[in-house]
């Protein structure tokens, strides 16, 4: 007799859930939790996106737009990126509006990837690399990286991993989880490796607005790499509209082809008031997004010098919002400590095993909330190193 085990994909039956929900489904059993885990801004979303996203419900935008999105928000998008990294898109043909970049991700393998394809995805990374290349019919090729190189991946290590069987290079800086970004010169020297091995590259840029005392290098504006990059951008992070799912690919026509063509079938179009809400955030919210980026950057500095301070060693962030700390002085593994801290302390932070192998003996610790219960946390996690270190 049949079992529903017989029904079930072996590919997706062999990704294991997400490593990032087992806390955070305790944390919320618990009363006085104070999470530095979750990956969302504290913020509301900026004002005049909301008033563009409730005027477009009431002016009764509430139909299917363009499979590509609407184009007055794909010509924002391709000046928006022309004016800050001098690469240029054809909004009719190479920027295709997605449900967040999420989406846009698993359109990039979906359409790029045959059965057997390897891909090199440098870790610590965001859980859903890994799953996504898997789902697809690829083979993720996972290459770590290390707190001594700012977790930034080399070419030598990207090299080493290259086979045969090798397509592409998944690249997400700024990093979710270590907060890492790239230098310029490390992704020419990776551009150099992707020309020599006639490679294409994903890269997922989502964190671009976030960056702290250093430049964000978007990876299609260097030289010979436009014609090799599928670009993956979003409205989630920066402009605090994760819930307004939103976000856009970019790339050769060719390849925005396949990946509307999936699109097409599966989703149809991304939500009608949300592209409105996106096009209000490209033209007006650049002052919010400042006083936001220079809020994370001051609770920043405060976690990064409270962790040193009590023994959790972390390489200082250079992007997004995470903190990623060596918990090396507990003597604990990542979950047991991540299980301690939580039961002990009151304290939600992700296993750094999370975001893959390369992570183990670290946790991330996530600054997208109040100053005032980071500094708690600090209190509260200075108790515990003290009785466990």
């Amino acid at each position: 007799m049949a079992t529903v085990r017989n029904f079930m994909s072996e590919r997706v039956a062999a990704v294991p859930p997400s490593g990032i929900r087992r806390f955070f489904d305790i944390a919320a059993t618990m009363e006085d939790v104070i999470s530095l885990g979750i990956g969302e801004p504290d913020f509301t979303t900026p004002e005049p996106i909301l008033r563009a996203g409730i005027a477009a419900l009431k002016r009764g935008e509430t139909h299917y737009t363009s499979n590509s999105g609407l184009m007055e928000l794909r010509r924002a998008i391709a000046e928006h990126l022309d004016a800050t990294y001098g690469q240029t898109y054809n909004p009719a043909s190479e920027i295709l509006i997605t449900v967040g970049v999420s989406e846009a991700l698993y359109l990039a393998c979906v359409a790029t990837l045959n059965p057997g394809d390897e891909v090199i995805i440098p870790e610590p990374c965001f859980v859903s690399y890994a799953p996504e290349v898997t789902f697809a019919g690829g083979r993720p090729v996972m290459v770590p990286t290390y707190a001594e190189n700012e977790w930034q991946v080399t070419a030598q290590e990207i090299e080493a991993a290259i086979t045969g069987r090798t397509k592409a290079i998944l690249l997400g800086y700024p990093n979710n989880p270590t907060g890492a970004v790239m230098s310029r010169e490390r992704l020419n020297e990776i551009a150099s490796i992707v020309k020599r091995h006639d490679l294409l590259v994903i890269s997922d840029e989502l964190y671009d607005r976030l960056v702290y005392d250093v430049e964000h290098v978007c990876f299609p504006s260097l030289p010979g790499m436009y014609s090799r990059t599928i670009l993956l951008m979003g409205f989630s992070k920066a402009e605090a509209m994760t819930g307004w799912r939103v976000g856009y690919a970019a790339g050769p026509a060719e390849l925005l082809g396949m990946m509307r063509k999936v699109h097409q079938y599966t989703i149809m179009c991304a939500p009608t008031a949300s592209q409105y809400a996106a096009l209000a955030a490209i033209r007006e919210a650049g002052p919010y997004i400042e006083e936001m980026r220079a809020e994370y950057d001051r609770r920043r500095r405060l976690i990064v010098g409270g962790l040193n301070e009590i023994g959790l060693t972390c390489v200082e962030p250079k992007g997004a919002f995470y903190a990623f700390p060596s918990i090396a002085v507990s003597g604990m593994d990542e979950n047991n400590f991540a299980e301690r801290l939580l039961q002990e302390e009151k304290i939600a932070v992700v296993p750094g095993s999370a975001f893959g192998q390369a992570g183990q003996g670290h946790v991330r610790c996530s600054y997208a909330t109040a100053y005032e219960k980071i500094e708690q946390a600090l209190e509260r996690m200075q108790r515990f190193v003290r009785r466990h270190g």
